[in-house]
């Protein structure tokens, strides 16, 4: 059963974050009944889901999208409804099958769990388990090996269970239709009938277009606005304010030496495709650790080993010289490895998203203090500023809470100069640090705009709070008529002109398909097949073309665009796949595989679900966090 959960590396998904098993959500407004009292979010049978436990799960959460979205993560999100309830409803269901594995006697014993964290290159120092990088690499993750190891052994029974679900059997047959099917080509014409051709033949009268008005009145209206002044408190304005003496540069120096080091490196690489199987993976690691063991034997032997092995074609015509390598210019894994190495070492595999890398580390250059200054500088301005700003966040909070009439008492405590907003709607953009959905929400909040008071201080980035008092507002209005007149003359003229050309366009595709001709201009012919389509085409022209009865050519199909037009389809020949690739049917066969599967199993949690009762504490989910 280890196979599988080596296989999906489950292993890195617990180091980066301690996230949960990504099963298709079932929504806990599915599950079987609700309770409005305890001290627990959810019960699932027997077992208590406790308010610390989601806490948990939600901060796990929280990092595993700040890495993913970088600068684009906004914590808000994990106060929206839907977000909290998909984390809840993923410990729902890894409570439902490590129930579930415990009744069928599933375990992961000590030497099992040894095995798996001693194979794993990660917690490797020249091939061997290292205990003191396994614990190092832990550390940074902010875990124990206690902890670490837990969790490692319960993922590990999880996919001894969901493993039963993997040695689905499919008929070469159907992947062999499948892809001729996905490689059918057809040669189509197109000829597009515009509503523009037709406006002339239209009016609007003056009734309609007033009948129309009031029956759209509230989409014709100008939405409400406020215009608003704000501080920002962030690690970035207050570094700033910081000084940073030649002595703590030095010695910052002296204690990050491989800081301020570029590294030469070689590699062979052995490419994975994004999308390989894993069967493909493991032949890939297989065939990188064979590599390995040789040139370990004879070092010497790298640069030719890399020229006749490497699939990395930027170097491996140079032996799989890299160069010299500063920090932040390679992927993470690799550029861990290079900067823990010695001069001369040799490691691997190394795995990255681009396969696995046998790593030979050539050469050390290391860069001179002075030339290491304004590096060192910027670094510890921006670590003493993030220091400052987590010391000053909560007295800065509490001001503008407890002197809610005004940011200036907290602009002159903490140095701030207060800024002015433009005028905005409640989904404003035009200010970075505003689009903040909370802060909009709270800016139009009856506390800001009725009582006057400040909003809170809200975290609108990582490191920013921003805390903002409106200074005017506009009610929603409705347009008068004679504003809006022209547009909605403009808005019916096409409406109407719309249906005409649908009308002719529909009238034309009926003659068509009875043999008949009509007179119209074809545009040059192209080939489609139903993963690539012509320019303007779109999704439901493909579609259409597809789904056109070809037994008797040329063939005929239409749809109705986007612009409110129609467009009409001429298939004039099918062309099928003359031969099936056998490397594209192994793989078609390994998804098709893993996707009844992955159907299978969703249902085998379905089934869980209906046999296990499962009760949701609302009042505890909707619960925000301080």
């Amino acid at each position: 059963m280890f196979d599988f959960f080596q296989r999906n590396k489950r292993i890195t998904q617990i180091i980066l974050a301690l996230i949960f098993l990504p099963f298709a959500l079932f929504g806990v407004e599915q599950y079987f009944s609700s309770i409005g009292g305890g001290e627990y979010v959810a019960k699932v049978g027997g077992y208590k889901i406790t308010q610390q436990e989601f806490t948990e799960a939600l901060r796990d959460e929280q990092e595993k999208m700040r890495r993913q979205m970088g600068d684009k993560f906004n914590p808000i999100i994990l106060e929206d409804p839907e977000t909290r309830a998909a984390v809840l409803d993923n410990l729902i269901k890894q409570h439902l099958l490590l129930a579930r594995a415990a009744r069928a006697g599933l375990t992961a014993n000590d030497t099992q769990l040894k095995k798996v964290i001693s194979e794993y290159s990660a917690f490797q120092e020249n091939g061997k388990f290292s205990r003191a990088r396994y614990e190092t690499l832990l550390s940074n993750q902010g875990l124990s090996p206690l902890t670490f190891e837990a969790k490692l052994r319960q993922d590990m029974v999880l996919a001894q269970l969901s493993g039963a679900f993997e040695s689905e059997f499919l008929p070469q047959t159907v992947a062999d239709r499948l892809i001729r099917i996905t490689e059918q080509q057809r040669e189509v014409m197109q000829y597009v009938i515009s509503p523009d051709q037709y406006v002339l033949q239209v009016k609007v009268g003056e009734d309609t277009a007033k009948r129309f008005y009031e029956g759209h009145r509230s989409e014709l209206q100008t939405p409400e606005q406020v215009r608003a002044e704000y501080l920002v408190l962030s690690a970035d304005s207050l570094s700033s304010q910081i000084k940073v003496s030649a002595e703590e540069s030095k010695k910052y120096y002296d204690e990050h030496p491989t800081q301020f080091q570029s590294r030469q490196a070689s590699h062979i690489l052995i490419a994975v495709p994004p999308n390989a199987s894993a069967e493909s993976k493991a032949q890939a690691r297989s065939k990188a650790e064979l590599l390995y063991k040789q040139v370990l034997q004879n070092p010497v032997d790298f640069a030719q080993l890399a020229k006749n092995n490497s699939q990395d074609p930027g170097s491996a015509a140079r032996g799989g010289d890299l160069g010299f390598i500063s920090r932040g210019a390679m992927v993470k894994p690799f550029e861990d490895a290079v900067f823990q190495m010695k001069e001369g070492e040799i490691a691997g595999p190394v795995e990255t998203q681009f396969g696995y890398h046998i790593i030979k580390l050539d050469a050390i250059k290391q860069m001179g203090f002075e030339e290491s200054r304004n590096q060192i500088e910027r670094e510890l301005k921006q670590q003493q500023a993030v220091k400052k700003f987590n010391e000053l966040a909560e007295n800065f909070g509490n001001m503008v809470y407890e002197q809610a009439d005004s940011l200036k008492p907290a602009a002159q405590a903490f140095k701030l100069t207060i800024q002015q907003s433009p005028w905005m709607t409640r989904d404003s953009k035009e200010v970075a640090l505003l689009s903040n959905d909370k802060l909009l929400h709270a800016l139009f909040s009856d506390d800001a705009l009725k009582n006057k008071r400040n909003t809170e201080a809200i975290e609108v980035a990582p490191n920013t709070l921003v805390a903002a008092h409106v200074l005017e507002h506009k009610a929603a209005s409705v347009k008068s008529f004679e504003e809006v007149k022209a547009d909605i003359n403009r808005h019916l003229l096409l409406e109407q002109a719309s249906e005409l050309a649908k009308k002719e366009g529909a009238s034309k595709l009926e003659i068509l398909q009875q043999g008949k001709d009509v007179n119209i201009v074809w545009s040059a012919p192209g080939m489609v097949t139903r993963e690539r389509a012509l320019a303007g085409l779109g999704p439901a022209g493909q579609r259409a073309v597809f789904q056109a009865d070809t037994s008797k050519l040329p063939a005929y199909a239409g749809v109705e665009d986007a612009q409110g037009g129609y467009v009409l389809f001429k298939i004039a020949s099918v062309q099928e796949a003359d031969r099936i690739d056998e490397a594209e049917r192994k793989n078609l066969t390994e998804q098709l595989r893993q996707l009844v599967a992955q159907e299978k199993f969703s249902a085998y949690l379905a089934s869980l679900k209906q046999q296990t009762e499962v009760q949701i504490n609302q009042d505890k989910l909707e619960k925000k966090e301080r």
